[in-house]
Formats: structure tokens, C-alpha cells, sequence
């Protein structure tokens, strides 16, 4: 008998401020469930925040209500934008 595992839910994010971490980003978004995992995508070079990143959700319910709640919010004076991310199709 297989066991149904909950589809994980990655969002996109655009627009951080130059204070998101990785921390920050899972902290942030945990208020509405479990965060698998969050990251600030950097410049390799310097190390810089390209003002974008990633959040993977453990469950969809758990991604739409972060995306009602933090789509277009204030992030340090910034206004952030959370959508899901696009499928990657192979």
C-alpha cells in the first residue's frame, strides 16, 4: 500500500530588500506553515542579494495563504512579489 505523500509548493519571490536572508525569508513565510526550505538567490561573485530567492511550502494550502498575505506587502520598504514558481518541464 503506497502512502500519500503532500506535494510540496515552491514560490517564487522578486523585489527583496538587501536584508533578506535565508532565515529571514523562512521565519517570514512560517506563519502559514512549514517552510522546506528558503534561500536568497546571490550573486556568486560577490555574494550580493539579487533581490530575488525561493520558498518551498510543505503543502499548497500553506503557499496560497502566504501568497494572499505577502504578495505585493512591504518587505523593509520594498514591495515584495510572491507568486508560485513555474514548472520546469524536462
Amino acid at each position: 500500500m503506497a502512502i500519500a505523500v503532500p506535494m510540496s509548493t515552491t514560490l517564487y519571490l522578486n523585489n527583496l530588500p538587501p536584508s533578506a536572508t535565508d532565515e529571514t525569508l523562512g521565519a517570514k513565510f512560517a506563519q502559514f506553515g512549514t517552510v522546506v526550505s528558503a534561500r536568497v538567490n546571490r550573486d556568486p561573485s560577490t555574494g550580493r542579494s539579487l533581490g530575488s530567492g525561493t520558498v518551498e511550502m510543505q503543502t499548497p494550502g500553506s503557499a496560497q495563504a502566504a501568497i494572499e498575505r505577502l504578495n505585493l506587502a512591504d518587505y523593509d520598504g520594498r514591495v515584495m512579489s510572491v507568486r508560485r514558481a513555474a514548472k520546469v518541464l524536462n
